[in-house]
């Protein structure tokens, strides 16, 4: 029996103790410690990571006729870097502690404690300023003694070459953006894209985050999901809204509620130098992180291409063989993190539901209602009992499955059965099916509903098409 009283995750720590349990994220180099906002992804961590990575590949990139994809290198020639403004704008204004050595972002200081919404397009001198007016403590140690505000650029660097002292300084790339544009020539030549046309890729990005956390929500190592849209210039408007559109596909897609999710455009003032025009999909993450920043998407007019032309001396313009002209195409740039996708599935789909056990007492399940395209395993293989005469079918069964799906089954034959049901419902298993004593008989199982948990005898001979029909 089951009352109606489920309970959306409160906190993160929620999500990050059933996340570490379960085997989703591990904080990174565990057993030494870790390093701080750096995380690893567990067995049932990677299939979700992969599930959600495969899913934008095949709706973006291979469903769409107007897409091509890539996959650029971290390592780039540093010019890039220099063309695209990184290395002079790429920054953000860092505030030391004196007494416990403590650094934060001081927009976020001044958002945060002093509720000053526009902070970020206010200047370092501005930001010390108004520091130095209400005599900010230290959020870690309570001391007044933060510094003035002083610009950090956010870029990883290492050395190419057997000696640092001699080598050449690269950088790792703080977004894979860059090396759609560095190879744009060569995909329209050897794709035979016209415009519009977009180029998407996933691939892992570094930025030096001053004041990373909230989990997986800010780290330092992050993959994202983004895509290039070239366009005719002029046509930025329609191109907009339709990867907005297509953006509020996404998250439907992932089946995330959308009383959490909101769209917030970017005021004149608050637009990044290549930008004409941006909005944020934005979240309301739980406990005191409320509202931030989810995916972008941005007009970056004709900005990269034309720096990248003027720094390399290589024509990039398009030949539009309809018109006769070149031209300097426009770009949409629709973007997605991964992590953040990861993030935000688990905690909508994380839920504490009061139910009442088979002898009247009070309890609760705890349950992981993930999309079954997104779970990480879509079915468990139970036998009732671990004895031969049912683990020999359940095994059998598994192996069928494997084969004919293609997709990630449990097997599970350890504790009684309904430790096993929570257990699977906890990491987010769609149905879990049972082979009991009756199927030696009937040559039929029991699949069990994770959300509703109601149950339905199928013949063996079933299992796999009802499971692809659930899955799809």
């Amino acid at each position: 029996m089951t009352d109606t009283n489920t309970t959306r995750a409160s906190s993160m720590e929620k999500i990050v103790a059933l996340a570490k349990r379960r085997g989703f994220v591990f904080p990174g180099s565990d057993i030494y410690g870790g390093l701080a906002n750096t995380w690893d992804y567990g067995p049932l961590g990677i299939e979700l990571k992969n599930n959600i990575k495969q899913l934008w590949w095949r709706t973006f990139v291979q469903k769409r006729p107007d897409m091509v994809g890539l996959d650029a290198g971290i390592l780039m020639n540093p010019r890039v870097w220099e063309a695209s403004g990184h290395v002079v704008n790429f920054n953000d204004p860092l505030v030391d502690c004196k007494t416990c050595k403590s650094r934060f972002r001081a927009d976020h200081l001044l958002e945060e404690k002093l509720g000053i919404l526009d902070a970020a397009t206010k200047s370092p001198d501005e930001m010390s300023a108004i520091l130095k007016e209400v005599n900010l403590a230290c959020p870690h140690c309570g001391n007044r003694t933060l510094t003035d505000a002083r610009q950090f650029n956010m870029m990883f660097s290492t050395t190419i070459g057997p000696v640092s002292e001699t080598g050449t300084r690269v950088y790792l790339r703080p977004e894979t953006a860059q090396g759609i544009f560095v190879q744009y020539k060569n995909v329209v030549a050897s794709s035979r894209v016209k415009l519009p046309f977009g180029v998407g890729q996933i691939g892992k990005a570094f930025r030096n985050e001053i004041t990373p956390g909230n989990f997986i929500f800010r780290v330092l190592e992050f993959e994202q999901m983004e895509i290039e849209y070239f366009i005719k210039p002029g046509d930025g408007e329609a191109a907009f809204e339709m990867w907005l559109e297509a953006m509020w596909s996404w998250v439907r897609l992932l089946e995330l509620n959308e009383d959490h999710i909101r769209v917030r455009e970017h005021d004149p003032a608050e637009l990044s130098h290549y930008s004409d025009r941006t909005v944020d999909f934005e979240y309301d993450f739980p406990g005191s992180m409320g509202w931030k920043e989810l995916y972008g998407l941005a007009n970056r007019t004709d900005f990269d291409l034309r720096s990248h032309q003027a720094s390399s001396g290589v024509d990039l313009t398009y030949f539009d063989q309809a018109e006769g002209t070149r031209y300097l195409p426009h770009v949409i740039e629709p973007t997605f993190g991964v992590e953040r996708s990861i993030l935000t599935v688990m905690i909508d789909a994380y839920d504490e539901e009061s139910t009442v056990d088979v002898n009247g007492k009070a309890d609760t399940r705890v349950v992981m209602r993930l999309a079954p395209r997104l779970a990480p395993y879509k079915a468990a293989i139970l036998p009732l009992a671990k004895k031969p005469e049912l683990t020999s079918v359940a095994r059998d069964l598994f192996d069928r499955l494997q084969d004919d799906l293609g997709v990630m089954i449990d097997y599970d034959e350890t504790a009684n059965i309904g430790k096993r049901y929570r257990r699977q419902d906890e990491i987010g298993t769609p149905f879990c099916v049972t082979v009991d004593f009756d199927t030696l008989e009937d040559e039929a199982v029991t699949v069990r509903d994770r959300d509703s948990m109601t149950q339905q005898r199928i013949g063996l001979s079933e299992v796999a098409g009802f499971l692809r029909d659930a899955i799809r």
